[in-house]
């Protein structure tokens, strides 16, 4: 039995089983004001890296397991909670993005803007600059 993973189907349900797109653009549209434009976008871009054909699926499967982290409703650090609320997803999503770096280029970068931008309004992604 091998531990290649060859679909995201083969990664650890505990966070992959919150993943799914609609509740990806779900979370993501709601969380704006209290997770921060910065988590947001950083989430965006993992988002489009998962979309490229050349990123290796085990780096898809760790982008899977961090965005179902921030998808999830359970995590250590409940989202509600003022200030620390987004301290875990930002560091899983970051730990994603470490992961996924060499695939982050400026067309996943201006996919991110543009979907902000898209979302919440022209010239929202400005506040990134």
């Amino acid at each position: 039995m091998s531990n290649e993973i060859r679909s995201v189907d083969d990664i650890d349900p505990k966070y992959a089983r919150n993943y799914s797109e609609d509740s990806f653009w779900d979370k993501v549209k709601s969380v704006l004001k209290s997770a921060g434009l910065p988590l947001i976008y950083k989430a965006l871009q993992l988002f489009y890296v998962m979309q490229r054909p050349d990123c290796p699926m085990g780096i898809k499967a760790g982008i899977v397991a961090a965005l179902g982290y921030f998808i999830s409703p359970i995590d250590i650090i409940p989202d509600f909670i003022p200030v620390l609320g987004f301290t875990d997803d930002l560091m899983a999503v970051g730990a994603a993005l470490v992961l996924a770096q060499m695939y982050v280029d400026e067309g996943v970068k201006r996919q991110a803007r543009a979907k902000i931008d898209d979302i919440f309004g022209a010239g929202t992604s400005r506040e990134l600059d």
